[in-house]
């Protein structure tokens, strides 16, 4: 079910997008421009480019959103219960089986078929 919510926005956050989006083209343009200069250089302009970028874009409401989204996700993963080794290590067995298995009986049904087909029709395959 979908409910109407009202986000306040700042005016500023569409001239915040503009500006994060403007950044991260002037990133691949500068990027092309300076061609002929080391890719190290290029590489630490690119990455300053973008960490502007994203903090500008964090300043806006969706940007904010997003960080307290990320913020409680990463909470939701610390408590996770990780299986052990051993857990991991059987049931990667156990699919392996099972699909060895499944793929044994797809063969011998798709040989059953052809045969079938083979013999309805009078052709020999």
């Amino acid at each position: 079910m979908s409910e109407n919510i009202d986000n306040p926005s700042n005016p500023m956050d569409t001239v915040k997008w503009v500006l994060a989006v403007v950044l991260l083209g002037s990133a691949v343009a500068v990027n092309q421009y300076f061609g002929e200069l080391s890719v190290l250089y290029r590489a630490l302009g690119i990455v300053a480019l973008v960490a502007i970028a994203l903090f500008v874009a964090a300043t806006t409401v969706k940007g904010a959103q997003f960080l307290t989204f990320a913020k409680e996700a990463r909470t939701e993963t610390r408590k996770v219960v990780w299986p052990t080794r051993q857990e991991a290590t059987q049931t990667t067995l156990i699919v392996l089986v099972a699909t060895f298995v499944m793929a044994l009986l797809l063969w011998g049904l798709d040989g059953i078929i052809v045969r079938v087909v083979s013999f309805v029709t009078g052709l020999g395959a």
